[in-house]
């Protein structure tokens, strides 16, 4: 139910001036005017709306548990326009003070663009209208809610694509699913194509994994018209899984750490039985848990038929099955397979840096004799691949400096007859050549930086179409950037764009091609803060804004803030703000040096660290980056000196 501008209008004798001396009409005049389409222009004062009507307000989501005041309870309650943080709002409380209701202008347009509701005290959900258009386009449950964030595009008020969500919200999700036998709900909760090719799981893998994507749907749509056991009396009771678990880089081909979940379960009650659904394997993918298969149905105390799991087979147990199975491995195998998972399980031995290298190469050793028993060629090139990382992960480590040699006669002896295996591992040899000479501290800098560039520009002319010459063209292009060639820069960037659309180099590169090509353009920049309020450089029109990259890690960007936070008490008065997009990989780096270290002003965080999207999004490549943009949204300076600053912003709010 929509309020009306008229109950809406607030005394302009209670609301604080605008800068230049005339009356505000408050950013809580209108609250609900997005509701009705409404403006406030020219409109005539009002009483306040009744707390009766601001309750009958409801979240477009339906599965939230929220307070909802008896009919009496609402007569008592009252609203009341107050100051939440720097905003105005209508905020609805009871007749014993706590809060039900808050709806507020975050932008200061005077029209409603965040509507929250509360539960015992703490806000449980909001409703967002983050392009400022009337209409709510984002979902977020908060505190004891839950930890969702739902974005919806066209503004239909079905949520499209999950922004966040835990792995025990996804298997709440599976269960509405099941209830509503609505396989689009369940859809959105598979892991998308393009995360599936950013998880870099190795040919064989990734296909396993697509197959089972690819029969989720039809399976889900088959068994949810089937079952009879989960309805609309069904409640999601509790989250069963063991703790996630780490599959480390290399493992079957895989090119980087997942965090995945194996073997999970939901437990749902309905009409007093419970019941198990079986959800299986969830990955972790930045803020999400993604699913990969459909759900199954378990009677109360049946054991999970599935045993190990998608990524968590032990080596032993693929050993007993396969290898009574044709074309399983022989005996010879099984033994080799055995003895790599006792080495793994002892370790990598002591601190001892000559015991450390030779346990790095007694299991080199057994990965290069695993490869070459077992039976298939994509098995072959897995191990392989597997070793190339294991040996080029530990020369950069500097546990194992002969590994160098090792990946050169490795690639030497594949160049022959795996030209595409050949150019994985001579990327990595690269690498860890490149690495090494950095460890020694005895060559010149230029020179090692200039070989490495070379090796660089000859891997991309030898191995045009390799994933790796993506990353080859990425370093160039970094290198020729950092040296003040910016048009070469752009070339590079370019042609990764084109050549590699779909590798995560390529968003990088065209992030810093749009980076280069900014000053004099509105740029956007959006995302929520730590505490999860949405922070929009499109809503900071009319002031000077300072958009600095940064990291608790890095020291020279922490040197910076002193100076930054002179700057803000000297101009902000004046329409000076900043927006810090901090780089941590983890949160809570972030939020404990705010703790200690106050910064008053907007921040921006997501996880990812410096392959984050708000990194990618204009290609930061080191820290401090800092770009100034002018009233009109338009950057002025794209990679300005905290010494410019104070000259800089003068000259700004003075124009």
């Amino acid at each position: 139910m929509a309020l009306t501008v008229r109950e809406l209008r607030l005394p302009d004798r209670n609301l604080p001036a605008r800068p230049n001396g005339r009356p505000r009409r408050a950013a809580a005049v209108a609250l609900a005017c997005a509701l009705t389409g409404s403006t406030l222009a020219g409109t005539a004062q009002a009483a306040a709306p009744t707390a009766e009507k601001a309750l009958q307000l409801t979240p477009v989501q339906k599965d939230v548990e929220y307070d909802r005041p008896s009919e009496s309870e609402a007569k008592r309650a009252t609203i009341k326009a107050e100051q939440i943080g720097s905003q105005t709002g209508w905020v609805v409380r009871s007749a014993a003070g706590q809060v039900l209701r808050q709806f507020v202008d975050t932008n200061g347009d005077n029209v409603v663009d965040q509507w929250s509701y509360f539960f015992n005290g703490l806000e449980v959900y909001r409703d967002v209208d983050s392009n400022f258009n009337g209409k709510a386009d984002q979902y977020r449950w908060l505190n004891t809610g839950g930890s969702r964030c739902g974005v919806d595009d066209n503004e239909d008020g079905e949520i499209e694509a999950w922004e966040r969500i835990s792995a025990e919200e996804v298997s709440a999700e599976v269960v509405r699913a099941l209830a509503e036998r609505n396989s689009g709900r369940f859809a959105r909760l598979l892991l998308p194509a393009d995360e599936l090719k950013s998880l870099d799981l190795g040919q064989a893998k990734a296909k396993s994994l697509q197959e089972k994507l690819t029969k989720a749907i039809a399976s889900f749509k088959t068994m949810a018209a089937r079952q009879q056991n989960v309805g609309n009396t069904t409640q999601w009771v509790d989250f069963s899984g063991s703790q996630p678990g780490i599959v480390p880089k290399g493992t079957d081909g895989i090119g980087k750490d997942l965090l995945v979940y194996e073997n999970v379960m939901a437990m749902v009650e309905t009409d007093g039985k419970h019941a198990q659904v079986q959800i299986g394997t969830l990955i972790q993918v930045g803020d999400n848990w993604r699913l990969v298969d459909a759900p199954d149905l378990m009677d109360e105390g049946r054991a999970n038929a599935s045993g190990g799991g998608f990524f968590f087979t032990s080596l032993a147990s693929r050993s007993e099955t396969a290898g009574d199975a044709p074309g399983g491995p022989d005996s010879k195998t099984q033994e080799l397979l055995a003895r790599l998972e006792k080495l793994d399980e002892l370790g990598a031995g002591t601190g001892d840096t000559q015991e450390h290298a030779a346990a790095v190469a007694e299991r080199c050793d057994l990965l290069e004799e695993i490869a070459a028993s077992v039976g298939t060629a994509d098995e072959r090139r897995q191990w392989l691949r597997q070793l190339a990382d294991t040996v080029s992960a530990a020369v950069q480590a500097g546990s194992y400096p002969e590994g160098v040699e090792r990946l050169k006669s490795l690639q030497q002896k594949l160049e022959a007859d795996d030209a595409e295996l050949a150019g994985y591992v001579r990327f990595r040899y690269l690498t860890a050549e490149y690495g090494l000479n950095l460890q020694s501290g005895s060559g010149d800098f230029a020179k090692i930086q200039a070989r490495w560039l070379e090796s660089l520009r000859k891997y991309v002319d030898d191995y045009p179409t390799s994933p790796d010459t993506a990353e080859a063209m990425l370093q160039l292009g970094i290198a020729e950037e950092f040296a003040g060639e910016e048009d070469e820069a752009k070339k590079w960037y370019t042609q990764i764009v084109a050549s590699f659309p779909e590798s995560p180099s390529s968003q990088k590169a065209a992030g810093a091609k749009s980076r280069l090509a900014c000053v004099g353009k509105q740029i956007e920049i959006k995302g929520a803060s730590p505490t999860g309020k949405m922070v929009s450089l499109a809503q900071l029109r009319k002031k000077v804004v300072l958009v600095q990259y940064w990291a608790t890690w890095c020291e020279p960007c922490k040197v910076d803030l002193a100076q930054i936070k002179e700057l803000q008490a000297k101009y902000g008065k004046d329409g000076f703000v900043i927006i810090s997009i901090s780089l941590d990989s983890r949160k809570e780096d972030l939020l404990g040096y705010l703790k200690s270290n106050p910064l008053p002003w907007l921040h921006i965080y997501e996880p990812g660290g410096l392959d984050s999207r708000l990194a990618n999004e204009l290609g930061i490549l080191t820290l401090p980056t800092m770009l100034l943009v002018n009233q009109q949204g338009e950057v002025v300076n794209r990679s300005i000196h905290v010494t410019e600053l104070d000259k800089e912003i003068r000259t700004l709010l003075q124009e």
